[in-house]
């Protein structure tokens, strides 16, 4: 036991340094051309100029905003497949980034809100809501929840979500220039107010996440189980839920609801460390913002000047890899 959580403790420390290559190719590359000596004394001596502006005000906030984003869809994934024991749980597939995708257009296409800090509140009530709507509708009869019911039921709701984000937006063109690079998931309008505004609710939701790693480890046995080994059931699905929702909803009033993050990283990360929650939590924290990064990157390299958003991105590298998960091998239950 000692020696595989060695193993997976200097994992962990990989993991660390790839992302950390992730981010130094992220500042260095993008739809304009900086030279890489350029780029270091943008870092080191900044002076205004247009490249080092690139660099210092653009590039900078985004990767930190991708790195910040990818970690909390991640560990939102991966916090509600344990805790529901389905492994199509995610926040696209489960309707929670719809909800919250459906608050952030409320605030600013009828109430003319557009501080982040301000539309992050509606994203949350949404993302709640659909949260309660979904599970409710899933559990509901003589059967009780189960994997395939929870999708169908978040696929439904994502997609009244969905048309209710768009009528509103088709009601105001002005808003809908606005929102449409933001409604395919982007990293483009990052900026030091928007790092700002969010951090706190980004945070909080990544440190109860981690916390709850243990806790959840025993609700795996089953709730029976879990009470016997003094587990506090109903606190630690609402404390659950609490850390998806603000990692949800912040992730997605910042960058837009991307999909698919959630749901293949948890899937890929527990078909090498395992189920240990432990393990599973910080890593799928930490393999996301990679995986988020590398297609960000990708996609301001292969439009230059110009540039594809990262949800489009996302989703062309991330549906191949879930269905050669899903091919290769039965997706785990949970």
């Amino acid at each position: 036991m000692r020696g595989r959580a060695a193993v997976l403790a200097g994992g962990l420390v990989v993991t660390l340094a790839v992302l950390a290559l992730a981010a130094a190719a992220s500042v260095a590359l993008g739809a304009r051309s900086v030279p890489p000596a350029t780029v270091i004394d943008a870092l080191l001596s900044y002076d205004g100029s247009t490249d080092h502006t690139v660099v210092v005000d653009v590039r900078i906030p985004r990767t930190l905003l991708g790195i910040a984003v990818g970690a909390a869809l991640g560990l939102a994934g991966a916090l509600m497949q344990s805790l529901t024991r389905n492994p199509l749980a995610d926040p696209g597939v489960l309707g929670i980034n719809q909800g919250a995708m459906l608050g952030v257009t409320l605030a600013l296409g009828l109430f003319g809100l557009s501080d982040p800090a301000v539309y992050v509140w509606f994203a949350f009530g949404g993302a709640a809501l659909a949260a309660v709507v979904v599970y409710t509708l899933g559990s509901s009869g003589r059967s009780g929840s189960s994997p395939v019911r929870l999708a169908l039921a978040g696929i439904a709701l994502g997609m009244v979500c969905t048309a209710a984000a768009s009528a509103i937006l088709r009601m105001d063109s002005q808003v809908f220039d606005r929102m449409r690079f933001w409604l395919t998931g982007s990293l483009a309008a990052a900026d030091a107010g928007t790092l700002t505004g969010l951090a706190p609710f980004l945070v909080a939701g990544l440190v109860l996440g981690l916390f709850l790693a243990r806790p959840l480890n025993m609700l795996s046995l089953g709730d029976d189980a879990g009470k016997a080994l003094g587990v506090p059931v109903n606190r630690t699905r609402v404390l659950t839920g609490v850390a998806a929702t603000l990692l949800c909803g912040s992730a997605t009033a910042a960058a837009g609801p991307l999909v698919f993050v959630g749901l293949v990283v948890p899937q890929a990360v527990r078909a090498v460390v395992g189920h240990d929650q432990r393990w599973v939590l910080p890593y799928s924290a930490l393999a996301a913002p990679v995986l988020l990064l590398v297609a960000d990157v990708a996609g301001r390299l292969i439009a230059r000047p110009g540039e594809v958003q990262v949800g489009i991105m996302w989703a062309v590298i991330g549906a191949p890899i879930f269905i050669m998960m899903a091919r290769r091998r039965r997706l785990a239950a949970l």
